[in-house]
């Protein structure tokens, strides 16, 4: 358990504050399962909490936030629109829908799940008016590669806040944490635990060090790179563990070391041939 203040907040470019920390619930089912899964997060310090219209379980975690207690404007909301409802039209449609799924009156952070072939400027421009209007305190991108950005940018007037990609150990991303930084974007790590693909033994020699566990020290590498983390989880205990990564700091030798590890390797599509 951390206290909710503990966990950082990083000042998106529009202001609008996001923790570094927050719950991903990919593959978490509908129902009891996910609502459970919220309600622990929340138990245990997460202040933000993402999802999607692609995992249906939207309902579930607009009903485990108001059963909470803590007030809605105290966590942090992501939700995305899917490939199938691209397009400006399709898009703000996708979004009311969202937005009733879950029960509320606006969503923290939207985002356009994947860039896919050529409908991202369209959809981002409906994001755009959904932003105008209220209904969303932000809005970014996920699994965007940085000529999708180029385009993007270029075609629209709001530089998204954010950019979600996989980003792990094998997969660490540094060109294009530094182009988003460059750009006043924040990057966003999904499959930040490498599918608990976690033992080697440097990590597992740095877990023992600070006696935390090779999950806690991924997740402390991209906190220190400045990357936001939503590890996924349904177990009580790992929601809690991966919660408990802000009373420990890797030293510049550590941090160098896992940055040894990269692979450029994906457990997830390439954004360039996931194409719809």
């Amino acid at each position: 358990m951390v206290s909710p203040k503990a966990v950082p907040s990083i000042k998106l470019n529009n202001g609008v504050l996001m923790p570094q920390l927050g719950l991903g619930v990919f593959k978490t089912q509908e129902g009891e399962e996910v609502r459970n899964a919220v309600r622990w997060a929340i138990e245990a310090g997460y202040r933000h909490i993402d999802t999607a219209s692609l995992y249906e379980n939207e309902q579930g975690v607009g009903e485990a936030i108001r059963e909470s207690g803590v007030p809605r404007e105290e966590i942090f909301v992501t939700t995305k629109v899917w490939n199938t409802e691209q397009g400006y039209d399709q898009t703000l449609k996708a979004f009311d829908a969202s937005l009733k799924r879950l029960g509320f009156d606006y969503v923290d952070l939207y985002l356009v799940h994947w860039p896919g072939r050529d409908k991202y400027i369209e959809t981002y421009k409906a994001l755009e008016k959904l932003l105008a209007d209220g209904y969303v305190r932000a809005i970014g991108v996920s699994n965007f590669k940085e000529h999708h950005l180029e385009k993007l940018m270029a075609e629209t007037n709001v530089v998204p806040v954010v950019n979600q990609v996989e980003c792990h150990p094998r997969l660490q991303q540094t060109a294009l944490l530094e182009y988003c930084t460059s750009k006043g974007i924040v990057l966003e790590a999904w499959a930040p635990l490498m599918k608990g693909d976690l033992d080697r033994p440097a990590l597992v020699r740095m877990a023992e060090k600070y006696g935390k566990t090779p999950a806690q020290v991924v997740l402390r590498w991209n906190v220190q790179r400045g990357v936001i983390v939503i590890p996924k989880s349904v177990r009580k205990e790992r929601i809690e563990s991966n919660a408990d990564i802000f009373d420990f700091e890797l030293t510049a030798e550590e941090m160098a070391e896992i940055a040894a590890m990269d692979e450029n390797f994906r457990y997830g599509k390439d954004p360039d041939e996931f194409l719809f």
